[in-house]
C-alpha cells in the first residue's frame, strides 16, 4: 500500500474524477474524508470504497468559506491530521464571453478559484504544525489557454497557478508540496454540470468528453504524480495536452487552431 492510515481529504468526491480518486487512494491504504455538497452520493462513495468505516464523509460548500474552519476542526477532531488535501471540487462553463452574467462569473470564481484557495488556508496551520503536507490542485489544459465558451472557467484556472506556484514556493520549508493536475478531456458529468451564461445548466454531455479519457486513468495519474513528488502533470489526450507546449513555442499557431474549434455554449 502506497498510502498506509494517511488521511486524505478530497473535494468533489460525489462523481467524476473525486469518486475515482477516493477508490484508488482508498485500495491504497488511506483514510479519506469525503466532501462535496451532495451528502447521499458522498455515502455511496464511501460505501464502496475499500474499508468503507475508516472514511469520513463531510458535506461541503465550496461557496461558503466561513464554514471552512469549522470543518477542518472537524476533521482533525476526528481524524488527527491531514497529509493531504485534494482541492477537486468545481464547475465548468458554456457561455459566451460577451453573454456571461457577471453574477455567474463571481460564482464560477466563487467555486473555481475562492473556495479551493480559502480551504487550502484553513488547512495550512495544521499542515505547518506537523511539518508535512500535501496539497493537490485539480486544474486543467484551461489553466494554460483560453477557449470559446469557458473564458471564466479558463480564467479561474489560470489564477489558480498563480496562487498554488506562489504557495509552493514559500511553504516548501514546512514540509508542504503541491502539485497541479491539467488534465484535458475525462469523460465525467463536467459538461452535463457546466453553467450557462445566466448560470443555468448546460445539460449535454459533449461529444469531446464523451471521447475523454476515464476518470479511473486520470486518477492514477494523479497518484503516480502525488507518489513521484511532482510538482505539475498534464493528464489526457496528445491533441489537448499539445496545446500547453504550442501556448509556449508557437502562440500564434495556437491561436489559428483554436479560432477554428467547433465548441457548443448554452442557450441560457
Amino acid at each position: 500500500m502506497k498510502f498506509p492510515d494517511q488521511v486524505v481529504w478530497i473535494t468533489g468526491a460525489s462523481s467524476g474524477i473525486g469518486e475515482a480518486l477516493a477508490y484508488a487512494l482508498a485500495r491504497e491504504g488511506a483514510r479519506l474524508v469525503l466532501s462535496s455538497r451532495r451528502l447521499e452520493e458522498l455515502e455511496r462513495v464511501r460505501q464502496a470504497c475499500a474499508r468503507p468505516a475508516e472514511h469520513m464523509v463531510l458535506p461541503l460548500d465550496l461557496t461558503h468559506s466561513e464554514t471552512f474552519p469549522a470543518a477542518v476542526a472537524e476533521v482533525l477532531a476526528r481524524c488527527r491530521r491531514i497529509d493531504v488535501l485534494v482541492n477537486n471540487g468545481g464547475v465548468s462553463q458554456r457561455a459566451l464571453a460577451a453573454e456571461a452574467s457577471l453574477e455567474v462569473e463571481r460564482a464560477l470564481m466563487e467555486v473555481n478559484y475562492f473556495g479551493p484557495v480559502a480551504l487550502t488556508k484553513a488547512v495550512l496551520p495544521a499542515m505547518r504544525a506537523q511539518r508535512s503536507g500535501k496539497i493537490v490542485v485539480i486544474s486543467s489544459v484551461m489553466g494554460y489557454l483560453g477557449t470559446p465558451g469557458r473564458s471564466t472557467y479558463a480564467a479561474a484556472k489560470h489564477a489558480l497557478h498563480g496562487w498554488f506556484d506562489s504557495l509552493r514556493a514559500e511553504e516548501w520549508r514546512e514540509g508542504i508540496a503541491v502539485l497541479l493536475v491539467c488534465p484535458g478531456y475525462v469523460k465525467t458529468a463536467v459538461s452535463l454540470n457546466a453553467l450557462g451564461s445566466t448560470g443555468t445548466k448546460h445539460a449535454q454531455l459533449d461529444a469531446k468528453t464523451a471521447r475523454g479519457i476515464s476518470p479511473e486513468a486520470c486518477a492514477a495519474a494523479i497518484l503516480r504524480g502525488i507518489i513521484r513528488k511532482r510538482e505539475e502533470i498534464y493528464v489526457g489526450g496528445w491533441r489537448e495536452i499539445s496545446g500547453i507546449y504550442l501556448k509556449r513555442i508557437a502562440p500564434r499557431l495556437l491561436s489559428r487552431i483554436i479560432r477554428r474549434m467547433t465548441f457548443s455554449v448554452s442557450k441560457s
